[in-house]
């Protein structure tokens, strides 16, 4: 019920703004298209002014920049400084655009799925996953009090949290949707979240990952004389928010997180990251990129090779097993592509109502009111689009860095708040859809609440670390 509130909130305030902009701003006549058909990227021409007609400031900037920027409207002057094209830049595909896109992305997603739900399929036969659960069962029967020990979706889970942490997300998404399918079989109300599937989701989504290679990357390419310096904010940040995450439904499902078992494990695996950090940090970039791709590729064909030979110790027929796996992961891409275009298309039609820029320009007005530092503020729009879409908040951390600067404080806060937390709508669209719940309970609320944790560390950490 809370989703379908939140989603039939996005498209009725997007719609409203999108209508009251149409009405009073002539920079906005062509908004109802954008939000059908637009794609993003398109060039939305508004008009065509005389140079001598802006005003001064204006004419100014121009003399200086033959392109100017002011809020989302774009300003280009000729060379002679005649004439001023006057336009904005599509920031989302309409929904039309945005509907296909979410079939592609299922389509695309069918590949990795087959292969890797294929190589589960071996496991599950030889016995892989089983001996997995019982590894981890004494910590996860402590976080999932109503999963039997040694159910196989403890191994499921193990396998999509290690995914994540070493940033494998082609591998976590099918070990996800498994366990949420694993989980689901224990589930009595086949259309409501279960305690150990808002645990796992909520736990899934606040995105612990121990190198964000591809945030590096991206710093590396935009002139960043320093990309890896984001790395230890980046994952405090992240740990925050999976620590916050867990104590939230912990809360609310009244699980004591002060056993023992609990307390040895989250103090371990804090230890090994506290101990892999100290090792990383004094690497340089170029030595940091090598080992996360050795550790990551590796991992995945040491994870392949152990099943293939356990399933040929055990004397199943390996490549029946796979098969088997492969045609489970094929229904599951289809299953949740009615989900994915329901979600998406709210999303879209938000993002091209504008709402993002008049909350970031209450922020900094409300900012600059109390007398605080406004830096943060040009940092934000990553934080506010990463709940709704990936690659979305991927652009708009690019934009930041390309306007400010990859090594500015906004630049560096912008790739923080990239690497502090997952696509929480994404999320709860695909695993929710791929095993037909409808009622997600508190999942959204603790989610977001996990989130916020994430985003004030990252702002908290940008200031200590960049500031």
């Amino acid at each position: 019920m809370v989703l379908s509130r939140i989603w039939s909130a996005f498209i009725i305030v997007a719609i409203v703004l999108a209508s009251i902009k149409y009405i009073f701003s002539p920079n906005y006549q062509a908004i109802y298209n954008d939000m059908v058909v637009g794609r993003s990227g398109d060039t939305i021409a508004i008009a065509t002014q005389p140079f001598h007609e802006l005003n001064t400031g204006m004419q100014q900037e121009l003399l200086k920049n033959p392109e100017f920027q002011e809020g989302t409207v774009h300003y280009r002057t000729d060379s002679l400084r005649q004439s001023v094209e006057v336009y904005r830049i599509q920031t989302a595909d309409g929904v039309i655009g945005t509907s296909e896109t979410a079939v592609k992305i299922c389509l695309g997603l069918i590949g990795i799925m087959t292969l890797f739900m294929g190589f589960m399929g071996i496991a599950e036969k030889a016995g892989g996953i089983n001996l997995l659960s019982r590894m981890i069962q004494p910590f996860f029967s402590r976080l999932f009090p109503e999963v039997p020990k040694n159910h196989p979706s403890f191994g499921h889970m193990m396998l999509n949290f290690s995914a994540n942490l070493l940033g494998l997300d082609n591998a976590a998404t099918p070990f996800g949707l498994k366990a949420m399918e694993s989980l689901q079989t224990l589930n009595p109300s086949k259309d409501t979240a279960s305690n150990a599937q808002v645990m796992f989701l909520c736990l899934h989504a606040s995105g612990l990952t121990l190198i964000p290679v591809s945030i590096i990357a991206i710093r590396a390419s935009m002139g960043s004389e320093t990309p890896t310096d984001i790395f230890l904010p980046c994952l405090i940040a992240t740990f925050a928010a999976t620590m916050a995450a867990l104590i939230i439904v912990s809360f609310k499902q009244k699980i004591n997180l002060f056993q023992p078992v609990v307390l040895a494990y989250i103090g371990g695996i804090s230890a090994i990251i506290a101990g892999l950090v100290v090792f990383l940090v004094q690497l340089s970039k170029e030595e940091l990129d090598g080992f996360s791709k050795v550790l990551s590729n590796g991992i995945i064909l040491l994870i392949f090779f152990a099943i293939v030979a356990g399933g040929v110790y055990k004397k199943i027929n390996v490549f029946d097993a796979f098969i088997e796996g492969a045609k489970e992961g094929f229904w599951t891409c289809v299953k949740i592509i009615p989900y994915l275009v329901g979600m998406l298309i709210a999303i879209s039609l938000l993002r091209t109502s504008g709402i993002f820029e008049i909350i970031i320009d209450g922020m900094k007005f409300l900012a600059s009111v109390s007398g605080a530092d406004t830096r943060f503020v040009d940092g934000l729009p990553t934080a506010l689009i990463k709940p709704l879409s990936g690659s979305g908040a991927r652009g708009m951390m690019v934009d930041t860095m390309a306007t400010f600067g990859a090594d500015s404080f906004q630049g560096r806060l912008a790739g923080v708040l990239q690497g502090s937390s997952d696509t929480t709508f994404y999320v709860i669209a695909v695993y929710f859809g791929a095993v037909g719940i409808r009622n997600t309970r508190y999942t959204v609320g603790a989610m977001l609440l996990a989130d916020l944790v994430g985003i004030i560390t990252s702002i908290t950490l940008a200031y200590l670390f960049f500031g």
